[in-house]
Order: structure tokens, then C-alpha cells, then sequence
């Protein structure tokens, strides 16, 4: 008999450390399908963030100043301007390309008031991006030193 038990008892050892490192492997394959995530997918998300409308009113030099800023899924943008100085109106329609690299929202302008830009103009903009809230983006431009916000609004707004 107790030749029958030891063949039976290393079986069932044999089974039992298959299954343990069967299980094991499962294991982690689970908790390393769990934890995977892609390196850009924060960019990702942000990215989605900026995608829609976004308005900014300022005042500068005697005028006031309001810009609507349409981000596309398609990374296109329009941005349109309205600048009041007195009883004088004047209207601006630009338009380009836009991406975001991780820290900075980029417009590449391939179209100032229907006309694509020419030297000695930089038809770029580029703004380290932080959100205040979800309906508050600040933008700081580190050539100029400076720092704008917008508000995020509906979709197919005006000025």
C-alpha cells in the first residue's frame, strides 16, 4: 500500500504545482492587463478637454476684446474676434491647425481674415495648458510672459 500512496501522492503534487503556477501566470497576466495604460493617454484625455469652444474677453489699449476660440475633433480651429473701441466694430476670422503635445495647446494659423500668412508674421501660438475648473482654461505664453484665460462655452456661440 504504500507503494500505491507515494505514485498517487507525487501526482497529486505534480497537479497541484501546475495549477498553482498555472494560476500564478493568470494572475499576473490579469494584473498586468489591469495595469497597462498608455503613455499619451493623459494627453489624451486633455486633449478631449480642449476640444469645443472656448471664449476670452479681455481689455487692452482702450478696447475690449472678445476671441472665440473653436477647437475641432479634426484638429482644425477657427478663431473668431470682435474688438469694440468706442463706436468703431472691427471683426476678425482666423483660422489653422491645432494639437496638444502633452503641456502646451499649439495653433499653427493658416488663415488670418481669409489670408494665409506671410514673413515677417509667425503664424504660431503655443500656451502651457492648466485648468482651473472644467469650464476654465489658463493659457501662459512663456515668450510673452503672459498669462490668458477662457471660458468654456456652448457650442456654436457668437461674439
Amino acid at each position: 500500500m504504500n507503494s500505491f500512496k507515494k505514485p498517487v501522492l507525487m501526482t497529486i503534487a505534480k497537479v497541484l504545482h501546475r495549477a498553482s503556477w498555472s494560476a500564478l501566470m493568470a494572475g499576473c497576466a490579469l494584473l498586468a492587463a489591469c495595469n497597462q495604460w498608455s503613455e499619451d493617454s493623459p494627453q489624451d484625455d486633455i486633449q478631449q478637454k480642449l476640444v469645443g469652444s472656448w471664449l476670452r474677453e479681455y481689455n487692452q489699449e482702450g478696447a475690449h476684446v472678445r476671441r472665440l476660440l473653436v477647437l475641432g475633433s479634426d484638429g482644425q480651429f477657427t478663431e473668431s474676434a470682435k474688438v469694440v473701441m468706442g463706436d468703431a466694430v472691427t471683426t476678425h476670422q482666423h483660422a489653422g491647425r491645432w494639437l496638444y503635445d502633452g503641456m502646451n495647446l499649439k495653433r499653427h494659423y493658416t488663415s488670418f481674415d481669409g489670408v494665409q500668412p506671410s514673413s515677417p508674421v509667425l503664424p504660431y501660438a503655443t500656451f502651457q495648458v492648466r485648468f482651473e475648473s472644467s469650464r476654465e482654461l489658463v493659457g501662459t505664453d512663456n515668450v510673452r510672459r503672459r498669462e490668458v484665460r477662457y471660458q468654456r462655452v456652448e457650442d456654436g456661440s457668437a461674439l
